[in-house]
């Protein structure tokens, strides 16, 4: 991909992806399906994001969290319950209770997540948390919180990834 199609893809972006961080998921999925009209929420419980893999204000992270998947039409509802450790989702609860957290954009491939990334910080949207998920989803948190952007994941979805989110959406039929 040349330079000015990695631009150009990067500049055409809809985000797939809304999430809210919560200390109660079942309270949030029940507002959430009664106002966005999703229907079924798949749990995901006690994901570990380990210092192996993942980052966190540039150190090794390593807590874990309870995430639900849900969609509404094309788009991803994902809510995030920090079970233990220091994250960019307890940060947030520290600070502003639950509530909406980020939006994502997904990278076609990784020499254009590379770029999104690249480009954010050059923005002046500095990473502040980042890793690879099991099955190889890398995720990317920048944030220029101070501009009124508290966070926006940059994302790229692997097949076997974009194989489970098919099933989620496809749950909701």
């Amino acid at each position: 991909m040349r330079t000015g199609d990695i631009l150009e893809a990067m500049h055409d972006q809809t985000p797939v992806q809304i999430a809210w961080v919560t200390r109660d998921l079942d309270a949030t999925e029940k507002v959430l399906t009664a106002v966005m009209g999703a229907k079924k929420w798949v749990r995901m419980p006690e994901v570990h994001f380990g210092p192996g893999t993942c980052t966190h204000r540039g150190r090794a992270a390593d807590f874990v969290a309870d995430i639900s998947l849900s969609y509404a039409g094309e788009t991803q509802l994902e809510l995030i319950r920090p079970i233990r450790g220091d994250s960019i989702y307890t940060d947030f609860l520290d600070t502003a209770g639950p509530g909406l957290h980020h939006v994502c954009v997904e990278a076609a491939d990784v020499e254009t997540f590379d770029a999104m990334v690249r480009d954010a910080e050059r923005g002046g949207a500095p990473v502040v948390a980042q890793g690879v998920m099991p099955g190889g989803m890398r995720f990317a948190y920048v944030s220029a919180a101070d501009s009124g952007v508290p966070y926006l994941e940059i994302a790229h979805v692997p097949p076997e990834i974009r194989a489970f989110f098919d099933y989620v959406k496809q749950e909701q039929q």
